[in-house]
């Protein structure tokens, strides 16, 4: 039983075949090159933007909390004028002679300034911060911050406030600080560095633009390279098909082909356009973004690294377990879809057997065997988004909190937090884009393989040197077979010694069972196979001589097979020919009966038709007729061209054949041996031999193996007459 061909996306030799695949890009290599380097170069603007962040997020981060270096600044001034040795002298002389201070105050300092000596400077200031308002108002002079000036007032209503501040309680800090002096309140208060936001902002924007220039520039440019890749492949493997002998189409399927110049094709072009710069992006992110963690902290870098190994060490062990089931699942997909094929294109044949039970048996174990594979493997691989999601956020949160002690230690600023949440997304989510680009390319390699296979194909020798050519309305219609002996397989022949002589008018009828030779032989009078000895002479000349097309013009061919492309009426009939009038259409449908039908068409001649099941087989066979009788050549050949109308429509086919024959030198083929009566000679073939020869009446007197094979058919049709 036929089943689905199932394609295999491994190729024989990859390394060799990327390297075929990328000569061929040769005269693009440029435009590609460039799009690529603008790709990395785009990443890398993608990389330097995080850092940037960074310095955005500290810049409004401090902004939003009171400046403590000024703070730092202005209270260690304060308390230079309690520590330094020279300050605090003159400020105690000032003090015991100011008659503004009372007796008392002056007492209680004069009992503290015995025990100062022997105090550290931290401790001296908890002892002055503690003095009377009146001391403290003479040891603390002036200061300046910043340019800004600030007096012994004002200094000692920040101490009192700064006295009143619990530690570690950013509430009470708030409430303290909108109660300091004015000047001293304009120094620490929040600010932002709005100049700096903006030039970094600015930065960002202009390397946001680049990069979406470089990347409109490297998508255009590889689309358009890829698009014209693929026209260049079809045209060549268009040239390709007009130079391969006919033997290369017997031995391979047509859709086998077909996939070869769309699928394959197509995959070659999206691979260019997709997968290339998403490779080179991903790569340069993800060796990027390691380096740019490093640089930035390394203790942060390994906890990403950390974090987003283990999820990807989850990931690889359901991708090898999955992996099992999508090829179970294309393995049950390509059975199904065979049974169905057949099932469908026979489904006459299934009906009148009553076929219907065991093929919806055959059916529903097939589907239930995919169901199974396909449920097992879209469990697995939906489980890789949220396993995505999982390594992200995992990283996320290990990032924050080794981020946050960090802070609190102060080895780092919260913006390089804000920079590593950017930078773990850029490491992880190159990961994926890579093996889906190396998956791409393991698939892009083996459609490359089909495509160079097929372009590597050998081809018919080239006939251009040929310097001999007969002209149709020149050539009378003599053809003459010498010794002629030829095998589609080198070491078999088929026609052994095949010897005839036919003259200008003559009807030839060609006779013989299935397998004889007869259509081989018509195949090697239209040159499409080369014998292997003997000669062809065409008035005179061996076709050898002739080239391929000359010889195709001396013949008129009407097959067996019909063949009809979608368009018009008058367009199948034309085919490939100039000059041929609506007249000369009508003459030739009218002679093979079928006029009246065309008439009946909405449109008549510009009636629209493809080769599909909307016109009958004998339609399609009279249709055929009509386009080879249309052709001015020397020579008719009529291989089984009434075998699909009825026997009516064959008798006015035969008189049209008789008709448009004349003058001309017709092969015909038969196995309705009563069309062939009137042949002027019936070469009797079998095994490749000419075994009798002769007028039907000739052969009939014989009563030899032509007589038996004529009497047979009336044996047969007697015999069915019978039974009904």
């Amino acid at each position: 039983m036929h089943r689905g061909r199932i394609s295999n996306d491994k190729p024989k030799d990859f390394l060799k075949a990327i390297k075929r695949l990328f000569s061929s890009f040769k005269r693009w290599h440029p435009i590609i090159i460039l799009a690529l380097f603008l790709a990395m170069i785009s990443s890398i603007f993608a990389l330097i933007a995080p850092n940037k962040l960074s310095d955005i997020a500290n810049i409004i981060t401090d902004g939003l909390s009171p400046n403590t270096k000024i703070f730092e600044e202005i209270t260690t001034k304060i308390s230079y004028n309690f520590i330094n040795q020279e300050t605090l002298m003159k400020n105690i002389q000032n003090i015991m002679i100011n008659e503004k201070i009372s007796q008392e105050d002056k007492i209680k300092f004069q009992e503290t300034m015995q025990n100062i000596p022997s105090l550290k400077d931290e401790e001296k200031y908890k002892v002055f911060i503690n003095m009377p308002d009146s001391i403290l108002l003479e040891l603390l002079d002036e200061i300046k911050v910043n340019n800004i000036k600030i007096s012994s007032e004002d200094q000692l209503k920040t101490l009192k406030i700064v006295r009143n501040i619990k530690p570690n309680n950013q509430k009470s800090t708030l409430k303290a600080m909108d109660k300091l002096p004015k000047k001293v309140y304009n120094l620490i208060e929040p600010k932002m560095n709005m100049n700096k936001i903006k030039n970094i902002s600015l930065f960002l924007g202009i390397i946001y633009i680049i990069s979406s220039v470089f990347n409109y520039i490297e998508n255009i440019s590889l689309a358009v390279v890829a698009n014209r890749f693929a026209e260049e492949m079809r045209n060549n493997i268009t040239d390709k098909i007009n130079k391969l002998p006919l033997k290369y189409f017997d031995n391979h399927e047509i859709g086998d082909i077909l996939s070869r110049i769309t699928n394959d094709v197509d995959l070659m072009s999206q691979t260019l356009n997709d997968s290339l710069s998403t490779l080179v992006s991903a790569l340069t992110l993800f060796i990027g973004s390691l380096i740019m963690m490093f640089y930035t902290n390394w203790i942060m870098a390994i906890t990403a690294i950390l974090s987003s190994f283990i999820g990807f060490i989850l990931m690889g062990v359901i991708m090898s377990k999955s992996q099992k089931y999508f090829n179970k699942r294309q393995e049950e997909l390509g059975k199904l879809n065979g049974h169905i094929e057949e099932i469908y294109s026979g489904h006459i044949v299934v009906q009148a057997y009553n076929g219907q039970e065991s093929a919806i048996d055959e059916f529903d174990e097939l589907n239930k065997n995919l169901f199974t594979c396909n449920q097992r493997s879209q469990f697995l691989s939906g489980l890789m988004p949220s396993l995505m999601g999982f390594i992200g956020n995992f990283g996320y949160v290990m990032v924050c909190i080794v981020g946050a002690l960090l802070v609190m230690n102060g080895t780092i600023s919260f913006g390089v937090i804000v920079a590593f949440m950017i930078y773990i997304r850029m490491f992880t989510s190159p990961l994926s884009q890579i093996a889906q680009a190396t998956t791409r390319l393991q698939s892009t390699a083996a459609a490359s393989e089909r495509v160079f296979e097929f372009i590597d194909e050998e081809e018919m020798n080239d006939d251009k040197d040929k310097k001999r050519t007969l002209i149709p309305t020149d050539v009378t219609g003599n053809i003459e077979f010498k010794h002629v002996k030829f095998g589609y397989d080198e070491n078999k022949n088929i026609i052994k010694d095949f010897s005839a002589h036919a003259t200008s008018g003559q009807k030839i009828a060609l006779v013989g069972p299935t397998g004889a030779g007869k259509t081989t032989m018509v195949n090697l009078l239209m040159k499409f196979y080369e014998i292997n000895d003997g000669q062809i002479i065409i008035d005179g000349v061996d076709i050898k001589e002739l080239s391929r097309n000359n010889v195709h013009k001396l013949f008129t061919m009407v097959l067996q097979d019909t063949w009809l492309f979608e368009g018009t009426i008058r367009d199948n009939i034309k085919f490939n020919r100039e000059n041929i009038t609506d007249k000369q259409i009508w003459d030739a449908l009218k002679a093979v009966g079928v006029k009246h039908f065309i008439e009946t068409l909405p449109g008549g001649l510009d009636a629209k038709i493809d080769d599909s099941d909307s016109i009958s087989s004998g339609q399609k066979q009279l249709l055929t007729i009509a386009r080879g009788m249309i052709e001015d050549a020397p020579f008719l050949i009529l291989d089984e061209a009434t075998s699909n109308v009825d026997t009516r429509t064959e008798e006015l086919v035969q008189k049209a054949m008789d008709k448009i024959s004349e003058g001309k030198t017709s092969f015909i083929i038969a196995h309705r041996l009563s069309t062939i009566k009137n042949a002027n000679l019936i070469l009797v073939l079998n095994q490749g031999d000419i075994i009798e020869k002769g007028t039907h009446e000739e052969l009939m007197k014989k009563k030899g193996f032509y007589a038996d094979l004529y009497n047979s058919q009336f044996k047969k049709e007697t015999i069915e007459v019978k039974d009904l």
